[in-house]
């Protein structure tokens, strides 16, 4: 017989009743019934129930264990009455007297229980991952990571993809955000970057002359924490292709995505739909019309809508100069709202002005009437106009965003959420798909009273050469794109600018040099000279894309080892200080900070 166990604690069934096994695991729960112990012994795999009466040699060592303790089982397989069948679980019709009980490892008393569902404070859960990870739901969300990374790696292989692993240790690369450094102990004051994303190095790739690449790629950056995005580290579905057009690499990446959340959106019975393909396309100034934002849910029926013509010259005159001074108003339905009270509609203005707006307006409708200041300043007749041109219904209510083009479009883009999460609009049984496309290539910086990319400065503007000579930037598209699933924008991609004299005048119109460009950029755009095919691609984060597939709210019940908020992995203690030695080998030495002791600058060397 083994020396841990003959099977796992999920594989015995009635067929097995009369076996002598061994089972080895952990002491999940205990109940005890007046001289009979019942102990759910868990592995891995799942759950089988001890028996230990006074007639067990095992009684004894099971009823000293905490629970957590590991240990080996010798006993015989019994069925179960039918009163105590589990259909719950899968070896739920049988049970194992113990005949014998090995303690592998003694618990202490737990910081947190692993049993049952209770909620814990992040502090905990992370300092003892290693036992949060024990309980079903998180250890659950772990295996489904890897069965969609699988899924995503033999898609991508179908597809014609080829992996390859791009470097680590590299040079800073222009992705907007923080580096995190690694300092050189060969070439001192000289410092290594991990890398943002492998953008450059998948450029080169397909400069190389490698057709389609993808790898499950790290990425690191010094960024700050929100719920879709995990602090310092993350991982994404990284590819890029040549000889593309931008619908090429649609229709590429598009199957993948659909078959991996088809695969998964029944996961632990959800029974979700994936919306069919090809994925809807929708123009950027048109997401920002209708949904307030570039990352829209679409299973939010509610639509935005321009206004600002309906109250040109109105009676409700903060509206009317609002339009007259050329900033917009935009309407938020508020649909079956006739049966709610004015708290509901009052409500929905003081959230706005918590989340640091002027306000939303708002008018009431019941049975076709009307009510609330706008609607009377503004006329019954014109305000039936304004609902019959929206489609509205003689029950719909209607919010209001005014202001500048940008704020207003803000505002709308959160009333739009909050109405329907209210409301109860939002169809959780489903996962729909979008593409983003059409982003505008430049935009006006204010602080700094010039024109900037908006976006990515490496993408093909539409039009290429002709229309950076010709149209006013403002004007000119790129062909850059965003794809979206439930308000979650997974990736941003692009078809990228792999022509040196087109990239030299996009940065010249952003006010870069051509020097700036060879200086900043001096790898890739040297590769460029020397013949790039036309490419694009696109990184579809894996966090967020089994966050969505989990139906979590937060990324870090998805992620093996996640880090604080504050970027500290409390199990580990990292960050933390380097040793007099580590520094002096690396030449460097630790600046106080402003009010700090500069005693605790670096730890003391050990011994």
């Amino acid at each position: 017989m083994h020396a841990y166990r003959t099977h796992t604690c999920a594989a015995l069934t009635a067929s097995n009743v009369g076996d002598t096994v061994r089972l080895s695991g952990w002491v999940h729960r205990k109940r005890d019934h007046g001289g009979v112990l019942f102990v759910d012994l868990r592995d891995h795999y799942g759950i089988t129930q001890i028996v230990a009466d006074s007639d067990s040699p095992a009684l004894a060592t099971l009823e000293a264990l905490r629970v957590e303790s590991v240990v080996t089982i010798d006993g015989l397989v019994k069925a179960r009455s039918d009163a105590t069948v589990n259909p719950n679980l899968a070896t739920g019709a049988v049970e194992i007297f113990a005949q014998a009980a090995t303690v592998q490892s003694h618990a202490q008393e737990l910081p947190m229980p692993v049993a049952g569902d209770q909620e814990y404070p992040e502090d905990i859960r992370l300092r003892y991952r290693f036992l949060d990870l024990r309980r079903e739901r998180l250890h659950q969300n772990i295996m489904l990571r890897s069965k969609v990374i699988s899924s995503i790696r033999q898609r991508m292989i179908g597809q014609g993809f080829t992996e390859f692993q791009t470097p680590i240790l590299t040079a800073s690369s222009p992705e907007g955000a923080r580096d995190y450094l690694v300092p050189s102990r060969v070439h001192p004051g000289k410092f290594y970057a991990l890398p943002q994303a492998p953008q450059m190095f998948k450029q080169l790739l397909m400069v190389a002359g490698f057709d389609r690449y993808f790898q499950i790629a790290p990425c690191f950056r010094d960024e700050d924490a929100r719920a879709d995005r995990s602090p310092g580290e993350f991982y994404q579905l990284d590819f890029e292709m040549s000889y593309v057009t931008q619908e090429d690499v649609f229709q590429a990446i598009e199957p993948v995505l659909h078959g991996v959340f088809e695969e998964f959106a029944d996961w632990q019975g959800k029974g979700r739909t994936v919306s069919a393909l090809p994925f809807k396309r929708i123009p950027y100034r048109e997401s920002m019309l209708k949904y307030g934002n570039d990352k829209p849910d679409l299973r939010n029926p509610i639509l935005i809508s321009d206004v600002s013509d309906h109250f040109v010259g109105s009676g409700f005159g903060r509206f009317a100069s609002i339009v007259e001074a050329g900033d917009v108003v935009r309407a938020i339905p508020a649909p079956g709202t006739a049966d709610r009270s004015r708290k509901f509609f009052d409500d929905m203005n003081a959230w706005a002005q918590s989340e640091g707006f002027a306000g939303l307006g708002y008018a009431t409708r019941k049975g076709g009437e009307w009510g609330g200041p706008i609607a009377k300043n503004h006329g019954e007749d014109k305000m039936t106009a304004m609902a019959d041109a929206l489609g509205l219904g003689p029950d719909d209510g209607l919010f209001f965003a005014a202001g500048k083009e940008g704020q207003a479009a803000k505002l709308a883009g959160l009333a739009r959420t909050r109405v329907a999460e209210t409301l109860g609009l939002i169809d959780q049984s489903r996962f729909e798909f979008c593409w983003i496309v059409d982003f505008p290539m430049f935009e006006y910086d204010e602080d700094n009273k010039k024109v900037d990319f908006s976006h990515n400065p490496f993408s093909m503007p539409q039009g290429e050469m002709e229309a950076l000579e010709t149209k006013d930037p403002l004007d000119i598209l790129a062909y850059q794109y965003d794809i979206v699933c439930n308000g979650v924008e997974l990736s941003s991609g692009a078809i990228r600018n792999h022509r040196p004299e087109i990239m030299y005048k996009a940065f010249e119109i952003a006010g870069y040099t051509q020097a700036d460009v060879d200086t900043n950029f001096a790898g890739m755009i040297n590769a460029f000279k020397f013949g790039a095919p036309p490419h694009g691609g696109s990184a579809p984060g894996i966090d967020r894309i089994v966050m969505l597939l989990a139906d979590e709210p937060n990324i870090r019940e998805v992620i093996v080892f996640p880090m604080t908020q504050k970027a500290e992995d409390l199990m580990m203690g990292a960050p933390n200080f380097a040793t007099p030695k580590q520094l002096k080998e690396l030449n460097l030495r630790v600046a106080p900070q402003v009010g700090a002791d500069v005693a605790k600058a670096v730890a003391p060397e050990a011994g």
